[in-house]
């Protein structure tokens, strides 16, 4: 008889094949045992300053009872936009605590993103850094939102006296546009400070919150060309800290009682750092270190400098800007136990040289926003690479399967799915595109295309569907051409991924001009007022027609293959 599971057999020391998914009811009951567990532990380090566990748990409280005296019912969505900062720690705690769910916004979206994601969830209430308020303003009323929690930079540092942190701030501040937060029809802008502490004078009812409830939607790209919310049920998210923990530990332990400390450089806002740092953290007592821009690479480096970090969540183009800096090399790795990759694949010099300067393997992993989001990932006590996305993890089960929905043998390539705790509920208020995905057996199809060898180990060899993966981001093409065809001057586009040294794809647009007079340049700022950044085209041709079929469908993958 074939084995189903060989996976099972290369798993590390340690490490289980089962764990009690079960074992808390909610997010909820995890987050609060923690806060108890490690009260004075720091859970965050954001511009030289702690927040303790006791802080963040004693502040969640007060902007969940906020929320709470606003009148908004059990299981309504509040969006959170804001950078890594600790505010957003602290209002994701509190949403959970309230009964409520989390709508995680990209704060860099345009107007037209985020008027339809608010749309879309129903949010009622956004915690917003007033640095994006700007787009807010674009389109708050005409979306759902009655009320809106302004935070600035500076409100967890009131503490501070430094000088220092006092000119950072007022910097900062200074950086903020303009912006006006209409307040008609009884919508209420509340700064975040006194939403704490109004909030304060209110004690938290705490609603019965069940593994079936609603904790995320996590919003991704769609075939429609709109994105759409991957809805995340608390026994889902709980599933997948424990199945990490599980994978995690036998390495942890080297540690012994020491806290871990996490760099939590991918943005909060993603399912990858949501779950590897934010709630994985919470979950082990660690303190997230907080890195609000990564891109300025100076500056992370200076910040790695004052801390011996641990913990390395990071997608491959982020590994390889800070392999390549002089003074990264520099830094103390002597206690980086664990570099886990996601979000795009890991290239072999990156993971080479990576290696070689902290003595610290990348452990590549896959997931999906689908599935909260682990899925497999290598074993953390092998130093080769292996060019693959590793193993199943615990409670997890992958199929490889042909287009009629058969197992493929062992080394035949198929689609990619997946049957685990960890999988999503379905896709928000959208019956329709959740049955695309979803089998009769319970498995999630991915739409990437992958071989497992004997040992288990996995390999994505082709994507099934036409998504875009910049820096780990999904670019849906539909979503890109649907914006881009609204241009006057255009006929029609078509949107693929070709490869990028930096980010590992970016967006080519091919253009038929319905104008002869339109330019690159005017394609280019049309996408800079319509697109978040890594969705904007790279590179745009100009074509006199574009290959179809015969029934005049666009064939992307002749564009993708074009040497022209």
């Amino acid at each position: 008889m074939m084995n189903t599971k060989p996976w099972l057999s290369e798993y590390p020391p340690g490490v289980p094949a089962e764990v009690d998914v079960a074992a808390y009811p909610s997010l909820v009951a995890l987050l609060e045992e923690s806060f108890r567990r490690y009260a004075d532990r720091s859970m965050g380090m954001f511009m030289d300053t702690r927040i303790s566990f006791r802080e963040v748990d004693e502040a969640s409280a007060a902007l969940g009872a906020w929320l709470q005296s606003k009148g908004l019912a059990k299981g309504a969505r509040v969006a959170i936009m804001m950078p890594n900062v600790p505010q957003y720690m602290v209002a994701i705690a509190a949403v959970l605590r309230a009964g409520y769910v989390v709508v995680n916004v990209n704060p860099l979206y345009t107007p037209r993103e985020l008027e339809h994601q608010l749309k879309d969830s129903g949010a009622e209430a956004i915690v917003i850094l007033e640095n994006f308020a700007v787009t807010l303003q674009e389109v708050i009323e005409r979306s759902p939102v009655k009320h809106v929690v302004l935070a600035a930079m500076g409100d967890m540092l009131p503490f501070l006296k430094g000088k220092f942190i006092n000119f950072a701030v007022r910097h900062l501040k200074k950086m903020v546009p303009a912006f006006t937060l209409p307040t008609t029809g009884g919508r209420t802008v509340t700064p975040f400070n006194t939403a704490l502490d109004q909030g304060r004078r209110h004690k938290l009812n705490k609603p019965q919150v069940g593994p079936d409830d609603v904790a995320f939607l996590q919003y991704t790209g769609g075939t429609t060309g709109v994105s759409k919310g991957a809805t995340l049920l608390h026994r889902n998210v709980v599933a997948n800290i424990l199945q990490c923990e599980a994978w995690f530990s036998p390495v942890l332990k080297k540690l012994g009682d020491k806290p871990q400390t996490i760099v939590c450089a991918l943005p909060l806002y993603h399912i990858f750092s949501l779950t590897a740092c934010y709630m994985l953290g919470a979950r082990l007592g660690s303190m997230n270190l907080l890195i609000a821009n990564p891109r300025d690479i100076p500056g992370f480096v200076k910040t790695l400098s004052k801390h011996k970090v641990n913990i390395f969540p990071a997608v491959n183009t982020l590994y390889n800007a800070l392999a390549n800096d002089p003074d990264f090399a520099k830094l103390d790795f002597s206690e980086l136990i664990v570099s886990n990759g996601g979000g795009m694949a890991v290239q072999q010099a990156t993971a080479e040289k990576w290696l070689k300067i902290t003595g610290c393997p990348i452990a590549e992993g896959y997931g999906l926003s689908e599935t909260s989001p682990v899925v497999t990932v290598n074993r953390l006590d092998i130093h080769d690479f292996t060019g693959t996305i590793g193993l199943p993890i615990p409670n997890t089960e992958i199929a490889i399967r042909d287009d009629d929905g058969n197992n493929v043998p062992i080394g035949g390539a198929g689609e990619i799915c997946i049957r685990g705790p960890q999988v999503m509920a379905g896709y928000w208020q959208r019956p329709d595109e959740t049955a695309k995905v979803m089998t009769a057996d319970g498995f999630f199809r991915t739409g990437d295309i992958g071989v497992m060898d004997d040992r288990g180990y996995v390999k994505i060899v082709d994507r099934k569907k036409d998504m875009i993966l910049v820096s780990g981001f999904n670019v849906y093409p539909n979503e890109v051409e649907q914006v881009v065809n609204l241009h006057p001057g255009v006929l029609e586009c078509a949107a693929v991924g070709v490869p990028d040294a930096h980010s590992g794809e970016t967006v080519k647009l091919f253009v038929v001009k319905k104008d002869p007079a339109l330019s690159e340049e005017d394609i280019a700022a049309y996408c800079r007022e319509n697109l978040t950044g890594y969705k904007r085209p790279k590179y745009i041709e100009f074509r006199d027609d574009l290959p179809k079929t015969n029934v005049g469908k666009i064939l992307r993958r002749e564009l993708r293959d074009s040497k022209k």
